[in-house]
């Protein structure tokens, strides 16, 4: 973790680690709102701050403005309760030196980022410990290390660690540390604890309700055993004032917050859910399903078939599922930008005690071979992938299969393989087409927004299969966010349109990146008039270094 936390930095001089941006924004805001600026519903000194370090995103989604002017945070409560001992460290520090004291310089950037590594590293102790009440050491070795490396657990705690995944991680662990504790002896002070547990997470991220059915269901594989947990919840109403007592207390915070800011105890900061039509995408889309850039999370559903007589069988799968089911039903399912499926990262604790379970009935089997060899396919593609995502090259949002085809495993993709960003069309052997050059050009041309580099009708044979390939040098001075360079086909009654972003991992300002993308034409059109255009962001300026138009046909079989 720590390595991670030194290796992936923001590169700035002015903030090298900057973790308060953008949703991780909407948790942090609270903190220097309060404690700093008085201001938690003008915001009048929100804009300056943004402007000095770059924050929100470009506007203050974080916050819901209301018709009196005011805002109230969009984003829960929970998560900066958490953070206040660091953000305090971090505010005296700053108040005691060179820095800042602003709430975003370096000396919070830091506390926040190493918050939420210290916070998860004691978390993976207290993890071991609970582990080991049920399986062996070996199976417990294996399953953090997978948990820890094979997914992405890694990125929202050592690299997004402002984030709210990482800092409700603990929260999961000490429940079910809890949750044992209580069914051990049954104190009082368990009780409470399990709820107020609850009640901070559940003002963290609303979602994380669902964790109420750990304790609920804990122990509870049998008819028997649940009437016994019933019947003593009952005959000791004490256990009952302290769940409450537990959850009033962990969502007050949130409710005093609305009650400042909005004059009622009770806000609704909008949220779509589509319940009765859910996105399986989020576990097995392309663009960053759960399933397919984290494979390990295969054998956490695995692990919910294995086990066997375990205390937390019911407890266990009835959370996951419910857990996953609910993660899939957001309407917005993408979840933002993410290295897979970042909305379940925190409760990876609860599905641990699953991975344990495929993991032991691995090694039961004399597959220690075969689990170390997979925990080496699935640690170096993963960490191999978090560098790709940090780079840039494993897309936030907008992955494909043929794009994530071509960049899989390859430490050096080619502005080929980043067409494919944009576009499925791509020639895989030209060997077998005859080619002509169509246009060839090196002279320098000045561009701009809407500059059309080739317009000219082509004509060709209607039987043969005919691609173009589109070969760019252009030195951007400025504008390269939000410009693309299209060709667009039009045929007799159709226009085709292709285009490519000219900002991808890389490609840079204020130097000459070089662009491929290809075009597959309608074969059964013999004339066709061809356009290469920039054009997206009026910004854009810079010059036009080389040109290549190719024609690849060859006849139909």
């Amino acid at each position: 973790m720590m390595i991670c936390r030194f290796i992936y930095t923001d590169g700035e001089a002015k903030l090298p680690v900057k973790v308060t941006t953008w949703d991780a924004l909407g948790y942090y805001i609270y903190l220097p709102a309060k404690f700093i600026y008085h201001d938690e519903k003008e915001l009048a000194w929100f804009p300056k701050i943004d402007s000095i370090y770059s924050l929100s995103g470009g506007e203050l989604y974080q916050a819901n403005r209301q018709k009196n002017g005011s805002y109230v945070f969009k984003y829960l409560e929970g998560v900066s309760l958490l953070q206040t001992p660091f953000f305090l460290i971090a505010h005296f520090i700053a108040l005691h030196s060179d820095y800042p004291a602003d709430g975003f310089s370096a000396p919070y950037q830091y506390a926040i980022a190493w918050g939420c590594m210290i916070y998860c590293l004691l978390a993976l102790f207290l993890l071991r410990k609970i582990l080991l009440r049920y399986y062996q050491d070996v199976t417990v070795a294996f399953t953090l290390i997978l948990l820890l490396c094979a997914s992405n657990f890694l990125q929202y705690t050592a690299i997004e660690g402002g984030q709210s995944h990482g800092y409700i991680f603990p929260l999961y662990v000490f429940l079910l540390y809890v949750t044992i504790q209580w069914h051990e002896n049954r104190k009082l002070i368990w009780s409470f604890l399990m709820a107020l547990i609850i009640g901070v997470a559940a003002i963290s991220r609303p979602t994380e309700a669902v964790m109420l059915f750990i304790p609920l269901l804990w122990h509870v594989n049998t008819q028997e055993e649940f009437v016994e947990k019933f019947r003593f919840t009952y005959q000791h109403p004490k256990h009952i004032v302290c769940l409450i007592g537990g959850l009033v207390l962990g969502i007050f915070p949130q409710l005093l917050y609305w009650k400042r800011v909005t004059g009622s105890f009770i806000y609704d900061v909008g949220s779509k859910w589509d319940f009765l039509s859910p996105h399986f995408r989020v576990l097995m889309g392309w663009e960053k399903g759960w399933f397919i850039y984290t494979p390990v999370t295969l054998l956490f559903i695995a692990g919910l078939f294995l086990l066997k007589k375990q205390p937390f069988k019911r407890a266990v799968i009835i959370f996951c599922l419910l857990n996953i089911y609910i993660i899939i039903s957001w309407h917005i399912w993408r979840y933002g930008g993410s290295y897979s499926c970042r909305a379940l990262v925190q409760s990876y604790p609860v599905f641990s005690l699953a991975l344990a379970g495929v993991t032991e009935s691995i090694l039961q089997k004399k597959g220690k071979w075969l689990i170390s060899l997979l925990s080496v396919y699935l640690i170096a593609v993963n960490l191999f992938q978090i560098r790709q995502y940090n780079q840039g090259i494993l897309h936030y949002d907008e992955m494909n299969r043929k794009y994530y085809g071509a960049i899989y495993l390859n430490p050096h993709p080619t502005p080929l393989d980043m067409s494919l960003l944009d576009t499925e069309d791509r020639l895989t052997d030209e060997t077998k087409y005859e080619q002509r050059k169509i246009i060839q050009t090196d002279s320098s041309l000045d561009i701009h927004d809407g500059s059309i580099l080739f317009d000219d009708t082509i004509t060709h044979p209607k039987i043969n299969q005919i691609w173009y390939k589109i070969n760019a040098a252009i030195n951007t001075e400025k504008g390269l966010w939000g410009s693309y360079l299209y060709a667009n086909l039009k045929t007799e009654g159709s226009i085709q349109e292709t285009k490519i972003r000219l900002l991808n991992p890389l490609t840079h300002e204020k130097t000459e990146n070089h662009y491929t993308f290809y075009v597959k034409v309608n074969p059964s059109k013999a004339v066709c008039r061809l356009t290469l255009q920039l054009k997206g962001n009026p910004a854009l300026s810079g010059q036009l270094n080389h040109l290549t138009l190719t024609e690849l046909q060859k006849e139909n079989p």
